[in-house]
């Protein structure tokens, strides 16, 4: 895909514009429920508590995950305050940094092109699955990141660099492990496997075999510094971490997806890896089918079996499934789109344009009609009419994109418009999710209403729900009433003593009616999602005041 320009101003540019549509009203609503709030907590806790090796969520120690995520979460609330803008931009600064990966891997891959390596990292930039790991903040923005850099550091090793690349791998696997485990070496493996396997001597530009050195055993001692070090401290500290890594949050965890309630069909990742990376996904999917087999390169061929094809049947396996557990075969379906797409002629590269720009187009269409269809078809959202003239200045950018600007190339001008796109989609939905912060499991308007009461001094009491945004927007921890909600089940094996019971009842246990009932009497906030059950009516009893909002009822 020949560019023009110097690609790599055009690539700070992107990433420029990239980081100010993150950046646009970035703390505008709160963390959402569950998995963002779970971060959020826990690291709003490790910097209020002090304790970095054992993190807590709402009081109680939490292990579903290595530290560090909770880390840089903490670590992003001390630099940048306590507020949501601290949760989530070290995140977007994780996203930035793996479009830059992307570059670099595609000059590697692309023999120094970098036309073609500034097509991938855009590409890569504007895939929707993308934009939501960086403004949903889960362990997987920052195992991405990683396993990217890893997988650049070895490559770069074998394309003849120095010994620092050798050390960046193995850096990388550390952190990586730190970050969320075992499923931190499938990408950086992957890239191993595909750079080497029956590849040809024709294709091996600047690849060569590297001979066994010290250095090779110094990286991997590094790595079991960075990436064991925290584990064998608990497993020291108390053996029963063993078998609560290796087999309760491993084997378990990929083999039984009731563990942690997270069970999807074999086809999960299947429909929404496609649907995710639109529309270059049905760029890819039509050029490989139309594309002889025989004719593809061996490198490339391997590019999709082992970085694409290979981890999406190892996580369809898994029993345990969530969107961007799938974030690590994204990188080689950007570089096989950019792959597939350079092959095209310059008048096949102008129908996708086309096509691409009028998906783009309707994108944003509907959401300017998004105030109108909210309206008459009751969808439970309310949008402002001016959240329209955002994405309504988007499509009359692309239109002017494709009418008026007469760059001969065609390339310049899909990823121009690919950028505009991006651009205003983010600064599009922001809005929208702030206006719907309830619709969309967030807490910031439950915590504003307290303090408008003047109740924040007041005991928060939830009932049936875990609610960590609450927490985290109150600065403060509620107390929690398990009324069967499976949600609310935790490990307590770990805690040293019983002062978890300050944030947590068991309703169904008799133990828990005296400390319930002396609570009730120090006049609480009570949060009721729905309805209370009709046996626990009599909780209302010492209430006076009640205000509905969305889902919730706030009693005091």
């Amino acid at each position: 895909m020949p560019f023009p320009m110097t690609s790599r101003r055009w690539l700070w540019l992107f990433l420029l514009v990239l980081g100010g549509a993150f950046a646009w009203q970035l703390g505008s609503w709160g963390p959402l429920e569950s998995s963002e709030a779970r971060y959020a907590e826990i690291g709003r806790e490790m910097l209020t508590g002090g304790d970095w090796l054992h993190p807590r969520l709402l009081g109680i120690q939490h292990f579903h995950k290595p530290p560090l995520t909770y880390w840089a979460t903490a670590a992003g609330l001390g630099l940048f305050g306590l507020n949501t803008v601290g949760v989530r931009l070290l995140p977007v600064l994780a996203v930035l940094a793996q479009v830059g990966l992307m570059y670099a891997l595609g000059l590697l891959l692309f023999g120094q092109d970098r036309a073609r390596a500034l097509a991938a990292a855009v590409i890569y930039g504007s895939l929707p699955v993308v934009l939501i790991s960086a403004l949903n903040v889960t362990t997987d923005v920052y195992l991405a990141t990683l396993e990217l850099a890893a997988a650049y550091g070895i490559l770069r090793y074998y394309h003849g660099g120095g010994v620092r690349w050798l050390y960046l791998f193995w850096l990388g696997l550390g952190l990586a492990f730190l970050t969320k485990g075992p499923v931190g070496f499938v990408l950086p493996l992957m890239a191993v496997a595909g750079a080497y396997f029956r590849l040809p001597a024709a294709e091996r530009t600047g690849l060569a075999r590297r001979p066994f050195t010290v250095h090779h055993a110094l990286g991997l001692a590094l790595f079991v510094v960075v990436g064991l070090s925290w584990y064998g401290y608990l497993v020291a500290e108390n053996p029963a971490f063993v078998r609560y890594f290796l087999y309760e949050h491993t084997v378990e965890r990929f083999a039984n997806a009731a563990t942690f309630n997270r069970s999807k069909p074999w086809w999960f990742y299947v429909v929404l890896a496609p649907a995710t990376s639109l529309p270059w996904a049905v760029a890819l999917v039509v050029r490989a089918v139309r594309t002889p087999w025989a004719t593809v390169p061996r490198q490339w061929r391997n590019v999709l079996i082992f970085w694409v094809l290979m981890p999406l049947l190892f996580f369809s396996l898994s029993s345990s499934k969530l969107l961007l557990y799938v974030l690590p075969i994204f990188p080689g379906v950007a570089l096989l789109t950019t792959y597939y797409l350079g092959r095209c002629t310059e008048a096949a590269l102008h129908r996708w344009y086309v096509g691409m720009l009028a998906f783009f187009g309707l994108l944003l269409g509907a959401l300017c009609l998004l105030p109108v269809l909210a309206a008459v078809f009751e969808l439970g959202l309310e949008v402002h009419p001016i959240a329209s003239l955002r994405p309504a200045v988007g499509v009359v950018a692309l239109v002017l994109t494709l009418t008026v600007w007469n760059q001969v190339r065609i390339a310049p001008r899909l990823l121009v418009a690919t950028s505009i796109f991006t651009v205003f989609l983010l600064i599009s939905a922001k809005p929208i999710m702030q206006q719907n912060e309830l619709t969309f499991n967030g807490s910031r308007p439950l915590a504003d209403f307290i303090r408008q009461q003047g109740l924040q001094a007041r005991q928060v009491v939830v009932y049936d729900e875990l609610l960590p945004s609450l927490a985290f927007e109150l600065g403060t921890l509620p107390v929690f009433l398990n009324d069967g909600n499976h949600n609310l089940n935790r490990e307590t094996q770990f805690e040293p003593g019983t002062s978890w019971h300050r944030y947590l009842l068991y309703l169904n246990q008799p133990e828990a009616e005296a400390p319930l009932r002396w609570l009730l009497a120090s006049h609480p906030v009570l949060l009721v999602k729905g309805e209370l059950k009709p046996e626990r009516r009599w909780l209302l009893a010492n209430f006076e005041h009640q205000e509905k909002l969305g889902k919730w009822v706030v009693y005091w």
